[in-house]
């Protein structure tokens, strides 16, 4: 495996520890009658801040980890793996697993700054697949 599809499968695996690392405290917060039902319905109380957090840091890791996969995606297909482009995947990966903490205790500047690595480590990859 290449290591950008090393990095996209280390992503997905960080996929899911956000969404429990959201999860958990949402249903603690909003209750399981809520979180387990259909959901048509705001629900009778609001998420603290850092859980709101955690779910807007989760939805963006989604938009995020769609550009990425297809990065290494191509860059592996297109046998263009490189130092350069695995050091992109991995500067991905490690700036999602700090924007993470950074989005959950809403350190500005950082997060901004943190998310622009993943997003220009991304942009990278797909430069170098075109040329």
């Amino acid at each position: 495996m290449t290591p950008e599809l090393t990095a996209l499968t280390l992503a997905a695996i960080l996929q899911i520890v956000q969404f429990i690392l959201f999860a958990l405290p949402a249903n603690l917060e909003l209750g399981t009658r809520y979180t387990g039902g259909s959901r048509d319905y705001a629900p009778d109380k609001p998420m603290s801040k850092r859980t709101a957090r955690l779910q807007r840091a989760l939805n963006n890791h989604f938009e995020g980890l769609i550009l990425f996969g297809i990065a290494a995606t191509v860059i592996t297909v297109s046998d263009q793996s490189s130092t350069l482009t695995a050091a992109c995947a991995y500067a991905y990966l490690i700036a999602r697993i700090l924007y993470i903490p950074a989005y959950a205790y809403g350190l500005n500047p950082w997060r901004s700054v943190i998310w622009a690595v993943g997003f220009m480590s991304t942009l990278i990859m797909l430069m170098v697949a075109l040329f």
